[in-house]
């Protein structure tokens, strides 16, 4: 399977599984005739009843160094790499996040290298800016990246991006867009974010406000698709417009709000992560003290793409779906 066209993208998308994969494979169908190969690869098989007509889907490991054959094959222009460990389960491990999350990306883009692919669009995390008391409030495109060393989603996602800032200087002839998003939610999300207020009682950090920027999945998958057939590169910052503090959370949810000490809730987190009973220990009082609050001026200005719900929007309509069907994993 190869494009038709020269001006088409023939494209690989890693983690196509996923939740941003798969609106974005609906997204593409939808403008089928734009693009030449699509190729959707998973480390899980893809169900029959989920695949779409003219997409062709494969099973395979991005740190495989063999997906070179795949690149040639489907004489890919552009990558785009969304495959990492977002909700690392009780089995999961330091060394395999960071063998899927660095090791494989650095697989990736060595390959996009290799194969003259034209194009990379990463979908990094606001996680990238660090859970910090100093951050800017809010944080632009230009701050620095201080993902903390002890939250493993953090650090990989700040090692990622410095890895492809040197890729920037060494190859500039691969153009990268990277995205980074606030909280991504639709109307039938589970996440360790979700995690946070899907319980009885909204649990949240004394004396914090603990802000929240979301964005709707959709809306990503919506960038994306701008941006690979507009061959766009940059940097941006995805969210919609406002914040919400954890206790309007609660109260949108109509839920009780409990604010612990920092101390306390450090305690507790430590000892349900003894018990395997979180994936998160102490580090996750951070995780709520000081979330980074991205601004979205460049994504509107320079990019072009206006978020079509704001914050607040975006979690009602999560809370749509939770109540209408559950939820869904």
């Amino acid at each position: 399977m190869a494009g038709t066209s020269e001006t088409k993208p023939n494209v690989l998308i890693t983690g196509a599984n996923g939740l941003v994969g798969g609106k974005l494979l609906a997204a593409i169908s939808r403008r089928r005739e734009a693009f030449g190969a699509v190729v959707a690869l998973d480390i899980r098989q893809t169900p029959d009843a989920d695949r779409l007509n003219h997409i062709e889907y494969l099973v395979g490991d991005i740190c495989d160094p063999e997906l070179e054959h795949v690149f040639r094959q489907h004489a890919i222009t552009a990558v785009i790499h969304l495959a990492a460990i977002v909700s690392p389960g009780k089995d999961s491990s330091a060394d395999l996040e960071y063998r899927v999350d660095v090791l494989g990306t650095r697989n990736i883009v060595e390959t996009a290298v290799k194969t003259g692919v034209q194009q990379i669009i990463s979908l990094s995390s606001g996680a990238a800016y660090g859970y910090h008391a100093s951050n800017p409030v809010p944080l632009r495109e230009s701050d620095a990246l201080r993902g903390n060393d002890d939250f493993i989603y953090s650090r990989h996602k700040r090692l990622v991006e410095e890895m492809l800032a040197e890729y920037r200087q060494k190859q500039p002839q691969l153009r990268q867009l990277i995205l980074r998003p606030g909280t991504i939610l639709g109307e039938h999300v589970r996440s360790p974010v979700t995690a946070v207020f899907d319980g009885r009682v909204v649990i949240g950090v004394a004396g914090a406000e603990t802000p929240f920027v979301m964005i709707h999945v959709d809306d990503v998958a919506a960038i994306i698709l701008k941006g690979v057939l507009e061959g766009r590169e940059g940097i941006y910052n995805l969210a919609g417009d406002g914040v919400l503090s954890l206790r309007e959370i609660a109260k949108r949810a109509g839920k009780p709000y409990l604010a612990l000490y920092p101390s306390l809730l450090k305690f507790i987190l430590a000892v349900l992560k003894a018990l395997k009973l979180s994936t998160r220990g102490p580090e996750g009082v951070d995780f709520l003290r000081f979330r980074p609050v991205l601004a979205n001026d460049q994504l509107k200005q320079t990019f072009g793409y206006v978020p079509h719900m704001t914050t607040a929007q975006v979690f009602d309509c999560y809370l749509r779906g939770r109540s209408t069907a559950g939820g869904q994993q």
